[in-house]
């Protein structure tokens, strides 16, 4: 079996979850086909993606920068059985979805079933927005079952219409909260083709935590407490809540913030701590690789991630970087948004509070800056919990075993493609 695993973008930084996953299948033997519809961006490389052996294909991101390939696509697919109800299902979506993504998607998906090795028998697909839609089509041209893995912004954002087409399609996916499941479960008309399977984290890639942090208590200004957070510059990370809130700390409580990730949003972040006077506190890191991350979390002495619902209804699901933070002990200070409370108990694993609200953010700032040992205690409670109920191989083995079993079970008959893709 080899399943051709469909991403938005290889590698990428914020999608640790994703090379972990591949990772750990290829480790259990399942041979994959990593096909990205974009080009990768980013400057640096996690480890994590670099032990991947899995081939890479990138189909064109732009048709109009491929056109020999998408019309040859194009030319082989109208020659399909599948053909008729590829069509007919990406004209239906173009009517409520008129936009030059929906036909990109079409041209990426006859790429996609025209140069696929002739080996693979499955199509996985990471998120259910657009990897999902070229996943779709593809499957309806070639005959090859589709399955995906949802996760947050593709879950909240998408339309009900879109989902429910996908959801009826789709073999079986999974996605990594229960409250995702809910709504995915709430529109699909088999809901029990869709499982809940958190990402978790493979702790062999992670060190224990450190011994012990120094006892820092905000009065030292030349020994401030050291504020950490790690996410994209993106509306629902909430790091504008945070300047708000930071901004409305005691002046006497020394403090320095440490921020990694990059985003749309960063130039106007900067400008914000720049009319609160508080440039001269924070270091803007940018985006990091992986060891420089785990490297930051175990020189900070509080991770905060002030989640909140963008305007957009995007959202995150349980974010990853607090997984990592507490998988080092570190106290973590987040919001009652999203999935965080699967992960966090307030006052047990760490501390939440309501999202959209910088005077409690500022009071549970102060709170915990102060007090050293009620971070320590916070920091040993959430790594144990993480490293006890958030590990990934029991996720990964079941994502495995989905896949052989679904893989046997199947009884089609593949149209199948002829040449490979072109890798990368």
């Amino acid at each position: 079996m080899t399943v051709a695993v469909i991403v938005k973008g290889w590698p990428r930084l914020s999608e640790t979850f994703i090379a972990q996953e591949i990772l750990g299948l290829e480790r259990r033997g399942l041979r994959q086909l990593i096909v990205s519809l974009r080009q990768p961006t980013d400057k640096a490389v996690h480890e994590l993606n670099r032990r991947v052996t899995a081939p890479v294909a990138y189909l064109p991101e732009y048709l109009h920068d491929a056109p020999g390939r998408v019309l040859r696509a194009l030319a082989a697919a109208r020659r399909r059985p599948g053909w008729p109800a590829a069509r007919a299902a990406w004209l239906a979506d173009l009517r409520r979805d008129p936009s030059r993504n929906r036909a990109r998607r079409f041209g990426q998906a006859c790429v996609l079933a025209a140069e696929l090795p002739a080996d693979v028998t499955w199509l996985h697909t990471h998120f259910l927005h657009t990897p999902a839609s070229v996943a779709r089509y593809a499957a309806l041209l070639t005959g090859l079952p589709w399955s995906f893995s949802a996760h947050a912004k593709d879950i909240w954002t998408s339309p009900d219409w879109d989902l429910r087409d996908k959801l009826a399609e789709a073999r079986w996916g999974v996605t990594c909260t229960a409250l995702g499941l809910a709504r995915l479960r709430g529109l699909a008309p088999q809901p029990e083709r869709v499982d809940l399977l958190y990402h978790g984290l493979d702790f062999s890639r992670f060190p224990t935590p450190p011994d012990a942090r120094p006892a820092r208590d905000g009065g030292d200004p030349a020994d401030p407490v050291r504020l950490l957070s790690v996410g994209r510059a993106v509306e629902k990370k909430g790091f504008d809540l945070l300047l708000d809130a930071l901004a409305r700390l005691p002046a006497g409580l020394h403090w320095r913030w440490t921020h990694i990730g990059g985003g749309d949003r960063l130039s106007a972040l900067k400008a914000q701590a720049a009319m609160l006077g508080l440039e001269g506190r924070i270091d803007w890191q940018g985006a990091k690789a992986q060891d420089a991350v785990i490297a930051q979390y175990r020189r900070a002495d509080l991770f905060v991630l002030p989640c909140r619902t963008a305007r957009d209804g995007d959202r995150d699901g349980l974010p990853n970087v607090l997984m990592e933070a507490q998988s080092q002990g570190l106290a973590c200070l987040s919001t009652r948004a999203a999935a965080v409370a699967e992960l966090i108990e307030d006052g047990v694993t760490g501390t939440l509070v309501d999202p959209e609200d910088p005077a409690a953010l500022a009071r549970a700032l102060e709170s915990l800056l102060r007090d050293p040992a009620r971070r320590a205690a916070l920091g040993a409670a959430g790594a144990a919990r993480v490293r006890r109920d958030f590990g990934s191989d029991s996720g990964i083995d079941r994502l495995h075993d989905r896949f052989t079993t679904s893989n046997r079970q199947s009884s089609f008959m593949p149209f199948g493609g002829c040449c490979a893709l072109h890798g990368g």
